[in-house]
């Protein structure tokens, strides 16, 4: 089983800052690419963000400039530094990523969600 936890979400003024992170743990044999994805109320899910197993990245453009996403491979953990907050960015933020993991007569990859976490930019 491999479970995906998110943390460091919250409540923050416009123009603040979060950092989320984004723990995988189980039996993992590798990871590809990992992500975050937001869904706000009445809209479908989008993703902000997303980086390689080589560290390339990209980014939706409304983000571009304020958001950072990094990965840590040793802890298994993705990072979404987020600056400049706006009111719009409130939303659950979602960790994505590409697992392989080993199963009874070989490896499986296939993707995970974590549970998703509040972000709330509010004066």
């Amino acid at each position: 089983q491999v479970q995906l936890v998110e943390s460091g979400g919250g409540l923050v003024q416009p123009g603040g800052s979060l950092r989320l992170s984004c723990r995988a743990s189980g039996s993992i044999f590798s990871i590809y690419d990992m992500g975050w994805y937001r869904q706000a109320p009445g809209k479908q899910r989008e993703l902000v963000a997303a980086i390689t197993s080589g560290g390339s990245t990209n980014y939706v453009d409304s983000v571009k400039g304020r958001f950072t996403i990094s990965r840590d491979n040793a802890k298994i953990t993705v990072y979404l530094q987020m600056n400049s907050l706006k009111p719009e960015d409130t939303a659950v933020y979602y960790c994505n990523a590409d697992i392989v993991t080993t199963v009874v007569g070989g490896r499986v990859r296939e993707g995970y969600w974590g549970q998703g976490i509040q972000v709330t930019v509010s004066s």
